[in-house]
């Protein structure tokens, strides 16, 4: 399994999500970079959808949430690499400890696979798999890359480089006033919903990427899908561009050609599926409908699920769009 993203400025993840802790491993980050630590606070706070937060994806709301994510500290634990609050140069560990894992939940996985889930193709591949509510593929690990990519966006602020994402659609609903009362109705359904991010990328020098196999779309687009629950990746014109002639959109680059960066802003959206783990999934699971991961009419305890994880992807989007360009600078 390759838990390491980037080779310049890399990153490598640990931990299960009904583990003791997840936490990560940067190296290649500068010397003398005072890190943030409200930045990370408040990033942290962006992923777990916490009403408190003024750069909510959703101000205001926590609808459809889990309720694990609300009740999760994200206290972040520097072990190495720091001083001071300034970065050595040397490798950076940082811990997050798990304190509201609840493996009980899950007992029922030991001998029962998902719908939508990790929980079969782990077992296939590695023989063996952690049943605590999908253990590495669980959204849980993406707290830690919320915290290396804070580092890799402090680096590219030097720079003048900014990275801004925002949750555009939900369901069929593009009004963003609207994505609450969306995301509230399929929760007392006991379903859930998927929905689109966007983001920009300001500042970034032209020349960036490389041609043939490291195209800056391809760069972003490998780091991008490899977020939980992620589907889909475009940019520029995207797949809208198929219903136009070339005469219509031959001067939209979405600021990147053949490759490689041409100055301008660039600009991508990407689809988030809706989760598959739903307390009416559950329902329908104890009733014997889902056949193949029927529970023998055993009751199960639901495990704490979002309505929509697209609200608390956008500062994920963040994080790994900024792993990547750092990579690539």
């Amino acid at each position: 399994m390759n838990n390491t993203f980037g080779d310049r400025f890399s990153f490598t993840s640990f931990g299960e999500s009904h583990g003791r802790a997840i936490g990560g491993v940067l190296d290649g980050v500068p010397a003398g970079i005072r890190i943030d630590l409200a930045l990370i606070r408040q990033e942290l706070d962006r992923r777990a959808g916490r009403k408190s937060n003024p750069a909510s994806s959703i101000k205001g709301s926590e609808e459809g949430v889990s309720s694990r994510a609300l009740r999760e500290p994200d206290e972040v634990e520097w072990l190495s690499g720091v001083i001071d609050g300034v970065t050595l140069g040397t490798p950076i560990a940082f811990l997050i400890r798990n304190k509201d894992a609840r493996p009980e939940d899950y007992e029922w996985l030991k001998t029962n696979y998902r719908v939508g889930h990790a929980d079969r193709v782990y077992e296939l591949k590695y023989g063996i798999r952690d049943w605590r509510g999908g253990g590495r593929a669980s959204a849980r690990e993406t707290a830690a890359r919320v915290v290396a990519g804070c580092l890799a966006k402090q680096e590219l602020s030097q720079r003048g480089i900014s990275i801004h994402a925002e949750l555009v659609q939900v369901g069929a609903e593009t009004d963003p006033a609207k994505f609450g009362e969306v995301i509230e109705a399929v929760r007392r359904e006991g379903d859930s919903i998927g929905g689109i991010v966007a983001c920009v990328i300001k500042g970034l020098p032209a020349g960036t990427g490389e041609p043939l196999f490291h195209k800056l779309q391809a760069e972003l687009a490998f780091a991008i899908m490899s977020i939980n629950a992620c589907k889909g990746f475009e940019y520029g014109t995207g797949f809208g561009g198929v219903t136009r002639k070339g005469s219509e959109i031959n001067h939209i680059s979405g600021g990147i050609a053949g490759g490689i960066s041409d100055g301008t802003d660039i600009t991508f959206r990407c689809v988030f599926k809706p989760a598959a783990s739903t307390p009416k999934a559950f329902r329908q699971m104890a009733n014997g409908e889902c056949v193949t991961e029927q529970t023998g009419g055993q009751p199960v305890r639901v495990g704490r699920h979002d309505a929509c994880v697209a609200t608390r992807a956008v500062p994920v989007v963040e994080a790994m769009t900024a792993l990547a360009l750092v990579n690539l600078l």
